[in-house]
């Protein structure tokens, strides 16, 4: 299952109110302490990925990393946009981040 939040919607529309409307790509990306998180970034989709659609807004995601997930939400907080998942994705963990952990 993939799910947009009404916030996340709101915010989206936002960004694209003077801008060409493209697909946005749900990537891995490095976490630091924290372990790997999900990011988006536009970029069009390749054979590789599957497209999940909110209309009007287009996703891709790589397939592979679609099946470790399970089902999306995209939401947005303080920080800006969250990718949710079912399955956590694991890593991070150093030792309390007090001196040698830099992300």
């Amino acid at each position: 299952m993939f799910t947009v939040t009404n916030a996340a919607r709101n915010a989206l529309d936002q960004h694209f109110e003077d801008k060409e409307l493209g697909s946005i790509r749900i990537y891995l990306a490095p976490g630091g302490c924290s372990g790997p998180h999900l990011g988006l970034a536009m970029d069009e989709p390749t054979d590789d990925d599957t497209v999940l659609n909110a209309e009007p807004y287009s996703f891709c995601i790589n397939k592979e990393l679609l099946d470790k997930t399970g089902d999306l939400t995209v939401d947005i907080r303080y920080e800006g946009f969250v990718i949710e998942t079912t399955n956590p994705l694991g890593g991070g963990g150093c030792s309390g981040c007090g001196g040698g952990c830099h992300g």
